[in-house]
Formats: structure tokens, C-alpha cells, sequence
């Protein structure tokens, strides 16, 4: 998993009021817990709004105020209107216990569905997963290839070293569904083949 390291500082006092202030100066309330405490801290919005708007996701070394901690993005919260980025819930993790959290994926081949006109559906945005820091990638990479019209790649269809798929076996992760076209290309070629050739004079 991709490290990221990102400084924060202190807040005094955490309430709704100080929340607003810090805001206004640019900057995001955060917290992290999980460990030995939680400490409530703030972070530049810019330096960290880049991590948050991305599929990807980050194993964060904070540095609060000189204190270090490894962390990894628990929830965060936006604005209704604006979708700003309003509070940041960080959980801190040891690199000697297992965490779980949710990877994106990659679909990677062209489909033979798709190439007769289906439609490449995703059945999740993540796939979540337990290990340890050092087995999780940064990603998952999805082989639709050989998917027709109907099938699908489902989590038991996933195979992933050291690491354990979490959801269950049966999920579909993508599949290829039938369009209207691609129904009526297949109408009109089964109507083709039932038809009977006309004799010749």
C-alpha cells in the first residue's frame, strides 16, 4: 500500500465553533484514534484534499506536532452543498496487527460481451479486504476478457497472496449486461438463421 506523509497540528478545543474556524482558515478537523489515544488535530486542506479525491487509497505517516503515527483513512465527512471536505476520522494502525479496508479496483481486458454490444457493469466500488500492511496492494486488478453477454466475476473468482477477500463469495464484483442493440442484433441474427433460404428458379 502507498504511504503518504502528511503534518497536522493540535487543536485546543473541539468544538463545533473552533471546527468552523479552522475551516475558514483553510484547513480540515481531524481525528485519529484506535491506538493508545485519539488526538484531535487539523491538516492544510490542500495537502490533503489531493489524497481524498481519488479512487486510491493511503497508509498516512502523521506527524502531530512531532508525534508520529501510521494511519489509514476511517470515514470522512463533506459538505451537503458544497462537497467540501469538512472532517477527516483516521485510525491508527500497527504494521504488526491485520487491518481491513476497502481497495479499489482496475478492470483490465476488453470483454468479448462488451465487444458484441453488452454493457460492462461494476458491482461494487471497493472490495474489502483483511491483512497486513505489507501484503496490501494498492489495488485489485479485475481480468474481464472472457466475459459474454451474462456472466460476471464474482470474489471467489479473485485470488490475492496473503490477503483475505472479506466479502462474501457469491458477490458480483462486474458483469456484462444485455443492451437493447446487442438484444436486437441477436433477434435479428436468430431470425436470420430460422429463415429458410429461397429456392432458385
Amino acid at each position: 500500500m502507498k504511504t503518504i506523509s502528511l503534518s497536522g497540528s493540535l487543536r485546543a478545543d473541539v468544538g463545533s465553533t473552533n471546527a468552523k474556524a479552522v475551516r475558514l482558515a483553510g484547513h480540515v478537523p481531524c481525528v485519529v484514534y484506535g491506538g493508545k489515544d485519539q488526538k484531535f488535530f487539523q491538516v492544510d486542506l490542500r495537502h490533503i484534499e489531493k489524497c481524498l479525491t481519488t479512487p486510491e487509497v493511503y497508509c498516512f505517516n502523521l506527524d502531530i506536532a512531532g508525534e508520529k503515527r501510521s494511519a489509514i483513512v476511517q470515514e470522512v465527512q463533506f459538505h451537503p452543498i458544497t462537497d467540501a471536505i469538512t472532517h477527516v476520522d483516521f485510525l491508527e494502525v500497527d504494521a504488526k496487527k491485520a487491518i481491513r479496508i476497502g481497495l479499489p479496483f482496475k478492470i483490465v481486458g476488453n470483454s468479448e460481451g462488451v465487444k458484441a454490444g453488452g454493457k460492462l457493469v461494476k458491482g461494487l466500488r471497493k472490495i474489502k479486504v483483511e491483512g497486513f500492511l505489507e501484503n496490501i496492494p494498492d489495488t485489485i486488478e479485475v481480468d474481464v476478457t472472457a466475459l459474454n453477454i451474462g456472466n460476471s466475476v464474482k470474489i471467489k473468482d479473485l485470488k490475492l497472496d496473503n490477503v483475505k477477500l472479506l466479502d462474501g463469495p457469491n458477490v458480483v464484483v462486474a458483469r456484462v449486461e444485455m443492451t437493447r442493440a446487442a438484444a436486437a442484433a441477436a433477434a435479428e441474427a436468430a431470425k436470420t438463421a430460422s429463415t429458410p433460404p429461397k429456392k432458385k428458379k
